[in-house]
């Protein structure tokens, strides 16, 4: 019988050899302790249905228990530290059912993000005369908004008697409507149910949003590598060194872990910054 090449058949069929070549090699090594984790992985395997994706799994899996490294260390080695970080999270708390807290997530995601100074921001966002564009600078901004989040904001969302924004979905909460915003969404005509869409009245996509962003940043002539989320990072970073409560960060950013909030907080302390006057 012949499965089509894609079908989840063929797929089941494809990993399922490749599981048995693998716990076969591994049981003949004298590895039963490893034989019987790989075995519960293949079994839940089953259970959720073969992908090619699971090749995948299996083979960094695989590598990991041969490496004899810690969690942490074989993350730090690896090339992709994202997918290894996501494989393993999956290895340890669906085959060996343990927490995950002490898995420490990859370096990558905790690295410093560049921060722009507000004179800086104040040029990005002067120097652009599209109206919409204009807004969808001060949004990012002025409100931290992710770039999804702008992208699909609507006016029903937008309380101008109240000043509040309410952003719904996954990351729900209300944020302050800062003046600066509220003037630069006035000024916008209303020819959609979504607040930051084209003359046609389509949404923006991600890519144009990158480049509303970037061309800002040229024209201010801003020498960093900046992105949508560079003026969300940005927003936190200023919210703090102004005197904001960490934890009311955490909440206008979204953030369900506050250890994702307290890289801003390393990166505002004016203590830190202070040292430099003593030598």
């Amino acid at each position: 019988m012949i499965f089509a090449k894609n079908s989840i058949i063929h797929n089941f069929v494809y990993i399922g050899l490749y599981m048995k070549i693998l716990l076969k090699y591994i049981l003949m090594s004298g590895l039963t302790s490893e034989y019987i984790i790989m075995k519960k992985l293949f079994d839940e395997i089953k259970m959720r249905g073969a992908s090619k994706k699971y090749k995948k799994y299996i083979e960094i899996i695989k590598k990991y228990l041969e490496s004899g490294k810690s969690i942490r260390e074989f993350i730090s080695e690896a090339s992709n530290k994202k997918v290894t970080y996501l494989v393993l999270k999956f290895f340890t708390e669906n085959i060996l059912e343990m927490p995950t807290e002490d898995i420490s997530v990859f370096e990558e995601k905790y690295k410093i993000p560049v921060i722009l100074s507000k004179s800086e921001i104040e040029r990005m966002i002067n120097l652009t005369n599209n109206k919409t564009h204009y807004a969808i600078l001060c949004a990012l901004y002025f409100a931290g908004l992710r770039l999804q989040e702008a992208r699909f904001l609507k006016w029903s969302e937008i309380d101008f008697e109240n000043d509040l924004i309410t952003i719904n979905g996954r990351n729900q909460r209300v944020l302050f409507l800062h003046p600066k915003l509220k003037e630069a969404l006035s000024k916008l005509n209303r020819i959609s149910n979504y607040v930051f869409v084209s003359c046609e009245g389509k949404i923006y996509d991600e890519r144009t949003i990158q480049q509303i962003v970037s061309r800002a940043a040229r024209r201010a002539r801003v020498h960093k590598r900046v992105s949508p989320y560079t003026l969300r990072h940005t927003f936190a970073v200023h919210l703090l060194e102004n005197g904001a409560d960490i934890r009311y960060v955490k909440y206008l950013l979204g953030h369900k872990d506050i250890r994702s909030t307290q890289i801003y907080e390393y990166i505002a302390n004016k203590n830190i910054k202070s040292l430099a006057k003593l030598i």
